[in-house]
């Protein structure tokens, strides 16, 4: 059988089956909006804050931050609550009797009197001086001052509460003035301050985890060498927590008007 001119078209031209784009006016539109902007304005580059990382991203609609403030007022009210137990020798003091006399000295006192020794005046107030003065050098003298604010803070308050509530310690019942812890608040408003001033200057967010862990170790010596009461330490930190949040506020804010 012969092949014709229109079967060789069939088979050899596969391509003459298909539709062809035609170019007109539809493909030349554009479409605009009706401002005559483009359609969609691309986003510049997120600005880097000052340790050089890029710019955090905007929380989430419908999702609003918990209020700093919100926060202070909450651990100003657990404090309030901690010291009227105490004054009154009210329920909470039964488990906090029965938790210090598990753990007193369950670990060697030569450990434990090291830990206790990190909320030493000596020892704590030093680190904040340098963070201090490093943050003063970089141009962010508000946030130094906050931070030793809040550090000339802690005698404020503690001393007068240590001769208002008059509480004997675990080891120590003929003594009094053993709360709030003053070495706990010491290394709190100290470590965490200290933390909180060199923060914008690091890419990991290390400084504060470290100030924690030596805080936390404070006040865990504390409790097993037997110098203080778990609700001692606790009302410290209750105590320090509204300090520290207000230094944090203000070391944020010295961040931006720096970098601006």
């Amino acid at each position: 059988m012969s092949e014709t001119p229109r079967s060789r078209e069939t088979v050899g031209d596969t391509s003459a089956g298909l539709p062809q784009r035609r170019t007109g006016h539809a493909f030349a539109h554009t479409p605009r909006r009706s401002d005559g902007r483009p359609p969609q304005t691309p986003r510049g580059p997120r600005q880097p804050d000052p340790g050089g990382r890029p710019g955090t991203i905007p929380p989430v609609p419908g999702r609003p931050a918990t209020s700093p403030r919100l926060a202070a007022a909450l651990c100003g009210l657990l404090f309030a609550l901690v010291t009227w137990q105490v004054l009154v020798s009210g329920p909470l003091l039964a488990p906090d009797h029965a938790i210090s006399r598990a753990l007193v000295r369950t670990i060697p006192d030569s450990v434990t009197e090291r830990l206790s020794d990190l909320g030493n005046v000596p020892v704590a107030v030093p680190v904040l001086a340098l963070a201090m003065a490093y943050a003063a050098l970089r141009g962010r003298r508000l946030a130094a001052l906050a931070a030793g604010a809040a550090m000339l803070a802690v005698p404020a308050l503690v001393v007068p509460l240590k001769e208002w509530t008059a509480r004997p310690g675990p080891l120590e019942p003929w003594a009094a003035g053993y709360y709030p812890s003053g070495h706990t608040a010491t290394a709190a408003v100290a470590y965490v301050g200290a933390a909180l001033l060199v923060r914008p200057y690091v890419r990991r967010p290390w400084p504060v985890a470290v100030a924690l862990v030596l805080t936390g170790a404070t006040a865990t010596g504390l409790v097993l060498r037997g110098w203080h009461w778990p609700l001692d330490v606790l009302a410290s930190l209750l105590m320090c927590a509204p300090l520290l949040i207000g230094v944090d506020r203000v070391s944020r804010r010295s961040t931006r008007r720096s970098s601006g």
